[in-house]
């Protein structure tokens, strides 16, 4: 199971909608990617992929933009990951020459995966949240 750049970005997203979760007002997609630094475009994209999987849920017009569509501790960061990159069925190809190699591959990569899922499925957006802000409590400067 990756973790790719979508991922990585919806996250953050998501992270900026749930702070001001709650407050009414929607957040635009170029809100979000300029204060992040995100490719316009391409946080279209996954805002898209978020909605239509009902993480998120838009608003049209002039003041129209994105909210969650349910609380932050509703949203797993599995059902972010899922959303993104649909479920990971990887199994071995159907070739003539399955080895205990490859089957012992195949293990770990099974046991790889449920463990990924295990810590994806023990967190919710709200976790990320609270790691953000103790990140902003913690006086820690990042320099670019």
């Amino acid at each position: 199971m990756e973790l790719s750049s979508k991922v990585d970005y919806a996250c953050i997203a998501l992270i900026q909608l749930a702070i001001r979760h709650g407050q009414g007002q929607p957040i635009s997609v170029n809100e979000i990617a300029h204060s992040q630094n995100i490719p316009i475009r391409y946080l279209d994209q996954v805002m898209g992929m978020l909605r239509r999987a009902g993480i998120i849920t838009s608003q049209r017009g002039a003041k129209g933009g994105y909210h969650l569509a349910q609380e932050p501790w509703q949203i797993r960061i599995i059902d972010v990951v899922v959303a993104l990159n649909g479920e990971d069925s990887r199994e071995l190809q159907n070739d003539n020459q399955i080895t205990p190699e490859k089957l012992v591959i195949a293990d770990i990569r099974e046991l790889t995966r449920r463990g990924a899922i295990d810590v994806l499925s023990k967190h919710t957006l709200e976790d990320l949240v609270r790691k953000c802000e103790e990140k902003k409590r913690s006086g820690i400067m990042f320099y670019i």
